[in-house]
């Protein structure tokens, strides 16, 4: 039988991870919170992608909780997540345009690259945190690869540029870690992080 939950996000690819697990997902939306800034995702100065993923999942956690509260919601585990993609130092978000997706695109050719996915789980008055970290490497990349890979519209919507499920997934030679992690929603973690709230989804 699902359980349901409350995810803090109105990504299709995390309501598709977190019924993976047999969980009966509702998007809380935190923009109709009364009286609440929307959240603002901008790295600190100096900030370390760590960091910056950790804190941005537990401010939206937390803008959770705010809105549970105030529309008289039912006491449901709330699921925070964000996801980020760092490399030489750099945390990339979701590109602004076509120009920026091929600045990350060639930036990744060839090489590693680091998937942060912090996700966060409030429930009865606590608040429960996690890092998944993920390693991927992608094959060298023509400028006709990269050119067809914006054409097709993915990078748009997603933190660093490019999405594993989607066609980028031609281009993944190596993934280390975690493939749920890297698509915006690490299972073991989420699981782990529900269980030891006392809210086992199995």
């Amino acid at each position: 039988m699902s359980k349901p939950v409350f995810l803090a996000s109105q990504s299709p690819r995390r309501l598709e991870l977190l019924r993976q697990l047999g969980a009966l997902p509702s998007v809380l939306h935190l923009r109709g919170a009364a009286n609440r800034q929307e959240v603002d995702e901008t790295p600190l100065a100096s900030e370390l992608a760590v960091e910056y993923v950790m804190r941005v999942a537990l401010m939206k956690a937390a803008a959770g909780v705010r809105a549970q509260r105030e529309r008289g919601l039912p006491d449901l585990p709330i699921i925070a997540a964000d996801t980020t993609v760092t490399i030489d130092g750099q945390i990339l978000g979701k590109p602004a345009d076509a120009e920026e997706a091929a600045a990350m695109l060639r930036t990744y050719a060839g090489r590693e690259h680091t998937v942060l996915t912090a996700v966060a789980v409030a429930y009865k008055e606590s608040v429960r945190s996690a890092l998944n970290e993920s390693t991927v490497r992608f094959k060298a990349l023509s400028e006709a690869e990269i050119a067809a890979y914006i054409a097709c519209g993915e990078p748009f919507d997603k933190a660093g540029g490019y999405g594993v499920q989607g066609r980028a997934a031609m281009f993944i030679e190596r993934l280390c870690g975690s493939y749920t992690g890297v698509m915006g929603l690490p299972l073991f973690e989420t699981s782990e992080l529900l269980r030891e709230a006392g809210y086992p989804l199995l």
